[in-house]
């Protein structure tokens, strides 16, 4: 009985992900603590820490299910000097099953003041993806679909726009980082079909507000919303407490999908390293252990721009 019982979950978690890595290219790569990432999603938010800021994240998904998403984000941008000018740079390694998918990104805002508390940001972002898929690393069966030719290194380029309206302590962002909808998986030559998958485009909306509770008490509620064509609609939603500008630790709910815990702590005023758990409220609860995101932020202060209390986005 308990073979039996093995066997379903192990089969069961087979096709859920096998769906997952057809789906894959409908999606960008998704994070919990998405309110430290948002240049991955928004390339207006360049520069608008007026420091340098590089950040790099590790998130592995669904533990305990073979071929699971890993991905890992690295990220730096900058304002230019006085002008209104910020640009940024990122990477990101996202491992599906047999896929393997590098993106390499530029982005480039220009901010003007909108009112005397908030600026208004505009971004570019130009990326490259190289896509890789291993074939032979899933199982054939007798009368399944065979995949004769892998994936190697296949290039597709991409542009994306973003608007970020923010001030000290809010913001609200609109952007589509990917407006090319491209083709993947492509098949052999000699194949009727030339793709099983169409990357889409996705449509971000990001917003949150800083409240000052007390002076060693701020809270943050924050959300991200994710539209595809195709999919259904995502929603993140947060709320995050900052205790003595030292200390972060808040809960977040995807909506219909997971519930996550994320901790922080600004070790300097440079040193920045948060940790985020998920675990699933769907019916892929039984087939993993949830989910593990970590990341590190160091920012570079110039003696007259360092901040007297750290940011909370």
């Amino acid at each position: 009985m308990n073979k039996k019982v093995h066997m379903k979950k192990k089969m069961t978690g087979l096709v859920v992900l096998l769906f997952a890595i057809t789906g894959y290219a409908q999606q960008d790569a998704q994070y919990t603590q998405y309110m430290y990432n948002t240049i991955v999603v928004n390339p207006a938010y360049a520069g608008s820490r007026q420091t340098m800021s590089i950040f790099a994240l590790h998130r592995t998904q669904w533990v305990g299910m073979e071929g699971a998403p890993v991905t890992n984000s690295v990220s730096i941008n900058t304002p230019f000097n006085e002008s209104k000018l910020g640009m940024g740079l990122s990477f990101v390694n996202d491992q599906i099953g047999p896929s393997d998918e590098n993106n390499i990104a530029v982005d480039f805002s220009y901010t003007i003041p909108a009112s005397e508390k908030y600026k208004m940001s505009f971004g570019l972002k130009a990326s490259a993806n190289l896509l890789n898929v291993d074939f032979t690393k899933l199982d054939q069966y007798p009368g399944g679909a065979i995949f004769e030719d892998n994936i190697d290194n296949k290039f597709s380029p991409n542009i994306g726009v973003g608007f970020y309206l923010h001030s000290d302590n809010s913001y609200i962002g609109i952007s589509a980082p990917n407006l090319i909808e491209t083709e993947h998986f492509d098949k052999s030559a000699t194949s009727t079909t030339s793709h099983i998958a169409t990357e889409k485009i996705n449509y971000y909306l990001i917003a949150g507000y800083v409240f000052d509770l007390n002076p060693n008490l701020k809270l943050k509620p924050s959300l991200i919303t994710k539209y595809v064509q195709g999919a259904p609609l995502q929603v993140d939603v947060s709320a995050n407490f900052m205790i003595n500008e030292k200390f972060v630790a808040g809960l977040a709910y995807r909506w219909s999908a997971a519930m996550s815990a994320m901790v922080g702590f600004h070790a300097t005023d440079s040193w920045f390293i948060g940790y985020s758990y998920d675990f699933e409220t769907t019916e892929l609860a039984h087939y993993n252990s949830g989910s593990h995101e970590i990341f590190l932020r160091f920012e570079l202060f110039n003696s007259y721009d360092k901040i007297i209390s750290p940011r909370f986005f």
